[in-house]
């Protein structure tokens, strides 16, 4: 039993907005760079990967909602230093987990929040430099990383981390 995502509002004019959505049945589906400026998004994968850059795009600022519904599927979000995830409402089925090894968020980071189901499924959460790793792997990728450098979204991350080590 899975539960329909929500449709959200937009900050600006206060309309529904439906989520991006997103599949992956028995393939790979890769979103990197400036693919969306929305907050809300609904992946559904089986058998399949999905990588979700939330790092480099260009997203409104506020929380981040992202309905599940995974069988047997891995889910990497790419996200800034200090981005709080909040999964108590996933709901896990078998060898279920989300894989959160390279920090916590802070009070301060954006907040990510998700939501559904996982089944036999994982969702890994890179952060920082090691999402940059991440990025720097992932063919036609370099660009991306040069040109958010360049903008200054990584820096940020990178001196947020500076002020929270002292």
């Amino acid at each position: 039993m899975t539960t329909e995502p929500a449709n959200t509002t937009t900050a600006q004019s206060g309309r529904a907005v439906d989520p991006v959505r997103i599949r992956a049945h028995r393939r790979t589906v890769t979103k990197l760079g400036h693919w969306t400026t929305e907050r809300s998004f609904d992946v559904a994968a089986s058998r399949g990967s999905v990588v979700l850059d939330l790092l480099t795009s260009h997203i409104d600022p506020g929380h981040i909602d992202i309905h599940l519904d995974l069988d047997h599927a891995v889910v990497k979000l790419l996200v800034p230093d200090g981005t709080r995830i909040d999964d108590d409402d996933l709901r896990r089925i078998g060898r279920a987990r989300v894989k959160d090894w390279t920090g916590e968020g802070t009070t301060r980071g954006r907040p990510i929040k998700l939501r559904g189901e996982l089944r036999n499924a994982e969702i890994r959460v890179h952060r920082g430099g090691i999402a940059i790793l991440s990025l720097l792997l992932a063919s036609r990728s370099l660009r991306i990383v040069r040109q958010a450098h360049r903008e200054g979204r990584l820096e940020q991350t990178q001196r947020r981390r500076a002020a929270t080590e002292r």
